[in-house]
This record gives C-alpha cells, sequence and structure tokens, in this order.
C-alpha cells in the first residue's frame, strides 16, 4: 500500500505542541475530540496513519499525563449505542478503561455529567466503584449556557465535583459526542481558579484539519462521518476577523461554542481570553504528517463515497430519511 501519512512525524509535532501549552500553565485540561482508540476512519482517509496512535501519544507523554472519562447521565440511562461498533457507551467507558490500565496510562477516574438522580447511571457507578474506578457528578446548569452568572457561580460549576488529579496534562475524553468533555474541562477550571491555582483548557483535535483548504477532501470526508451530527466545515469567522483576513478551517459546533468560553473564561479568570478563536483553541497537527497529498486525496474521495453507499442502503431498507440522504449526496458532490 502506498502511504500518504508519517505517524512519527505527526507524534512528534502534536507532542511537542501539547507539551509547550502544558508548560505555559500550571496544569493544562485538554479536551481530546473524536476516538481515542480505533480511529478507522482516519485510518481509512490517510493511508499509513495508525488507528492507535492517539494511545501512543498518550504513552509518550509519560508520567505527565492523567486521563478522566466522562459519560452523559442520559446515555446510560437510554443504553445509548455507538453506530460504529454497536457496544453501549457504559461498554466502551470499560473498554477504555481497562484499554489505558494495558498501556500504562492513568486513569484519574469517571465523570457522570448531567446527572440528575438517573438510577440506571447509579447502578453503572457501583459497577466502576466496585472495580476500582473513582466516580464524580456533574449536575444540570440551570440557564445553561446563557446565564453566566448561575453557571461562573458555586450554584453552577461549583456545584459539580471537584475531580483531584495529579499530573500537569489532564486529557479528558469520553465514549462519544455529547459526553460532556467541554463542560467537564470548564468545571475544573473554575474549581482550580477558586483555589488559586493557575489552569488552561486546549483541545485535541484531528478534523477537521484548520491548514488544509476548506474543501479539500480530507475535510470532506469529516463531514461525512458526522452526517447524524450535523456537522458543517466553515472558515472559522472569529479567526477572519481577528487575524486580518487568515482563513483557517473550523466546523460549527466549535464555531458556536467558542463566544460562550471566551465570555465564560473572561468571567472566571478575570482576564481576557487568549484564545482569539475557536482555531486557537485546537492542537491539530495532522496536516504536518501528510506525506503524499495525492494519496490522500483519493483515500478521502473513496471514504465519502463509502459513507454515501452507506447511508444510501440505510435509506432503501427504511433506516435513513430523505433529508439523510440529501446530506449524504451533498457532502459526495463536494469531494469530486
Amino acid at each position: 500500500m502506498k502511504l500518504g501519512f508519517d505517524n512519527e512525524k505527526y507524534l512528534k509535532e502534536q507532542s511537542e505542541e501539547i507539551r509547550r501549552r502544558a508548560s505555559q500553565h500550571g496544569k493544562l485540561y485538554l479536551e481530546f475530540g473524536g476516538k481515542l482508540m480505533n480511529d478507522n476512519h482516519a485510518a481509512r482517509c490517510l493511508p499509513g496513519y495508525d488507528p492507535n496512535v492517539k494511545l501512543r501519544l498518550l504513552q509518550s507523554l509519560g508520567d505527565q499525563a492523567e486521563l478522566v472519562l466522562c459519560i452523559y447521565a442520559g446515555d446510560i440511562e437510554a443504553k445509548k449505542k455507538r453506530a460504529d461498533y454497536g457496544t453501549t457507551y457504559e461498554e466502551e467507558t470499560l473498554k477504555l478503561i481497562n484499554a489505558m490500565k494495558e498501556h500504562g496510562i492513568s486513569v484519574r477516574g469517571v465523570v457522570i455529567t448531567r446527572f440528575d438522580g438517573h438510577p440506571t447511571a447509579r447502578e453503572f457507578a457501583k459497577i466502576l466503584e466496585e472495580g476500582g474506578v473513582a466516580v464524580f457528578y456533574h449536575y444540570p446548569i440551570k440557564g445553561y449556557p446563557n446565564d453566566l452568572e448561575t453557571i461562573v457561580s458555586d450554584s453552577g460549576y461549583g456545584r459539580n465535583d471537584y475531580i483531584p488529579t495529579e499530573k500537569p496534562i489532564v486529557v479528558v475524553t469520553g465514549p462519544g459526542p455529547g459526553s460532556g468533555k467541554f463542560a467537564t474541562c470548564l468545571t475544573m477550571l473554575y474549581h482550580e481558579t477558586k483555589r488559586g491555582n493557575k489552569a488552561a483548557y486546549a483541545k485535541f483535535e484531528t478534523f477537521p484539519v484548520w491548514n488544509l483548504p476548506l474543501m479539500h477532501p480530507l475535510n470532506v470526508a469529516y463531514e461525512a462521518a458526522t452526517l447524524d451530527l450535523h456537522d458543517e466545515n466553515q472558515i472559522d469567522p472569529h479567526h477572519f476577523l481577528s487575524y486580518g483576513g487568515e482563513m483557517r478551517v473550523n466546523y460549527n459546533r466549535d464555531i458556536d461554542a467558542y463566544p460562550i468560553l471566551r465570555e465564560i473564561w473572561e468571567r472566571m479568570m478575570g482576564e481576557v481570553c487568549p484564545y482569539k478563536s475557536p482555531t486557537d483553541m485546537g492542537v491539530n497537527r495532522i496536516a504536518s504528517g501528510i506525506v503524499n497529498d495525492v494519496i490522500v486525496r483519493a483515500a478521502s474521495r473513496e471514504e465519502c463515497l463509502r459513507r454515501y453507499e452507506r447511508v444510501k442502503v440505510d435509506f432503501d431498507e427504511g433506516r435513513a430519511d430523505m433529508q439523510m440522504l440529501a446530506r449524504a449526496l451533498s457532502v459526495m458532490a463536494k469531494a469530486d
């Protein structure tokens, strides 16, 4: 197989950037977007990419990093399953914990987010605790995300459990989207600030790739992979305005969340947010690992077609509606 991606080059640059950011602060809360293990989508789009390269990266950080897992209480209650493996979010959480232990990566605990007395979530917490895993609870916040006075108070983030950590890099991840990773990071910034500790937030990203063109097939393939989430790649307007028209690629959810982060940061820290855009928040050196753009473009186009064909089968068998099919067709057309 002809290779389009160099894992070692990527690992070097990604880990160096994480360490650089951590060195600027007493503690870095690093939200991990995407799959921590078995990132087969990335492997299909980037021939040569190791599906478990993120595990290798965590191992390379050695005793500087530890892990916090988030799982939304409502997903436990609903027995939500991952679309790719068919496993429940609880099963995926247990699998992640076991994998981390096998690879020598410290797991600080599991946060059950937006917990509101869910009985099934309590049962899962007992399973975790019986296995020696610490469990923490974060609660729904009234008026989130607009009532900043409540959010940034002891009735908001302050009501959530504090997670005691020891290492300078705290990786915050979860079994799937909507697990509460972002809110957990901001909760911890609140608690650290109240304790007089210096801490910061950043986001580990794989896709979309900020320094590739908006319509690069690799970025389009990200849209194809997140059709159910309605993710849409966009030119980051905050970056464009802050950096004199500099064009950087981001996606709708991060672009929408950025003003909230900025306002919360400034209210909590009492200082101007150091990030002028959501792109600034991200740590993403995927482009540095691409060694053959032609191969990557071709593989990404194939991935878009594969995703469309899967949606077409689902539509024909009644598992997808016309809107989903139309979105899949529209995304596939972008990759041509």
